[in-house]
């Protein structure tokens, strides 16, 4: 018999992609039907995302009332607003298994996007802009020239890009650094704390992400400065990117193939007594919790699901557990945190907030809500101003704390906040306090006066 709601905890099934049956469209079909008529009878994410308004304005509009008044042909209208941000599943639904609705409402579009992929339909700037490892490699060495054509003043570039290749001329892109983030961790080697309460106990391997990488090799080397003062030894260590962008793309193929690479390369560190931290939010998931699901049967996969740790995470745990070194300085013109999805679908509480709040005398505000960026959807044009629609209440929220930092554990919901934070005061004639996006670990650096290490 079965209940209204579930108070167990929520399990997810593999994503069966290698079923023929998953690819099968009347299948398909009936399967989302049976979905949506739950979730119209539920309604409880009409102010989640886009996807459900859209939805419900599908279902009321129709000339029943009803699912069965919804055409299939209008099903892509919802899929389209999806960002797989996971936060219907993990904060919402009263329905995800083990309830017998077996509701996955991500993965039922996920997999909608992989029988539109399989019949050929893909979009060539996303599909281009999820080659992150080649694009890094192209783009590293030609830094200056990329970032001009990609800077959103450049009134030549940015409206031929728009108009060509669909990447609207308002979003923000974010810059390639000059030199990877692997590169200057060798080139300047640091060792751990010798006085620091952590000494000797634990080693952590930076799961550097594609990310920290290509674009921001500033958060790295200020987790890695972060680390090393509280005692930890650290290595730099990127086999190659997670896949999100993949998965993104529903190209679930190539991201089983990155798991497997990937883990097979960090379970080495693992075995040679390593933690593996990650750098950015959805990279940590990934590695926790959606490869396990795509390749259920890869040991390398399993093993390393339960030796990473978000890098937030992991400075909170060693607080707990060995202790934080004196000399943290406060900040008083305080934090703005924003928690992003694939932060809090990781389950394990606002580690960011938690880690900047051992900074004495700093206040810190959370906004624990999306941003509306999801990866490419914050920057192509047929879903730009849906992300910033989504991402109104927050940026609303951060110009009224008008804290003089604002943080976010994925680098490009910061940049999307940041960008809109400045035009919205530039329209009230203010100057924003904020200079840069950061990632929470480059304001625990700077409590512990190790910005000299960080620029």
């Amino acid at each position: 018999m079965s209940k209204e709601g579930s108070l167990d905890a929520p399990t997810r099934e593999p994503i069966a992609w290698k079923d023929p049956d998953f690819y099968d469209e009347q299948k398909l079909d009936a399967e989302m039907r049976r979905i949506f008529d739950v979730c119209h009878g539920c309604r409880r994410c009409f102010n989640l995302c886009d996807s459900f308004p859209r939805l419900f304005d599908l279902i009321d509009n129709g000339p029943t009332g009803e699912v069965d008044g919804v055409k299939s042909e209008d099903f892509p209208k919802i899929v389209e607003a999806c960002t797989l941000c996971d936060m219907c599943f993990m904060t919402k639904c009263p329905y995800v298994p083990p309830h017998p609705f077996n509701v996955d409402f991500p993965h039922l579009l996920l997999r909608h996007r992989s029988v539109e992929v399989k019949n050929g339909h893909k979009d060539f700037t996303q599909r281009q802009l999820a080659e992150m490892d080649r694009n890094g490699h192209v783009a590293v060495p030609l830094a200056p020239l990329v970032n001009w054509g990609a800077d959103r003043d450049n009134k030549l570039t940015r409206p031929l890009m728009e108009k060509t290749l669909g990447i609207d001329r308002h979003a923000s892109l974010p810059k390639f650094a000059s030199q990877t983030f692997v590169r200057a961790d060798s080139k300047s080697p640091i060792a751990p704390n010798k006085n620091a309460p952590a000494f000797g106990k634990r080693k952590a391997a930076l799961y550097v992400t594609c990310f920290v990488n290509y674009n921001k090799p500033d958060t790295g080397m200020a987790a890695r400065a972060v680390l090393n003062h509280l005692g930890v030894a650290t290595r730099a260590a990127y086999p190659g990117c997670c896949g999100m962008p993949f998965l993104e793309q529903a190209e679930i193929s190539r991201v089983a193939d990155q798991a497997t690479k990937v883990s097979k390369e960090l379970v080495k560190l693992i075995d040679d007594g390593y933690d593996i931290v990650a750098l950015t939010a959805s990279c940590g998931l990934m590695l926790k919790f959606e490869w396990p699901l795509i390749v259920p049967d890869n040991d390398d996969v399993k093993r390393l699901s339960e030796a990473t740790f978000d890098i937030d995470e992991y400075v909170v745990d060693i607080a707990k557990k060995e202790g934080l070194p004196d000399g943290m300085k406060p900040l008083p013109e305080g934090v703005t945190v924003h928690l992003p999805c694939h932060a809090r679908a990781q389950n394990m509480g606002p580690k960011a907030a938690e880690m900047l709040r051992l900074i004495p005398d700093t206040p810190v505000d959370v906004i624990e809500r999306c941003s509306g960026h999801g990866g490419t959807f914050g920057v192509v044009t047929k879903t730009h101003s849906v992300a910033e629609k989504i991402g109104r209440p927050v940026f609303r929220a951060a110009v009224q704390q008008a804290r003089g930092h604002i943080v976010s554990d994925c680098p490009l919901a910061a940049q999307h906040i940041v960008q809109n934070v400045r035009e919205m005061m530039a329209k009230d004639g203010k100057d924003a306090p904020v200079k840069e996006p950061e990632h929470p670990i480059q304001i625990l650096a700077r409590a512990f006066g190790l910005v000299e290490n960080v620029t």
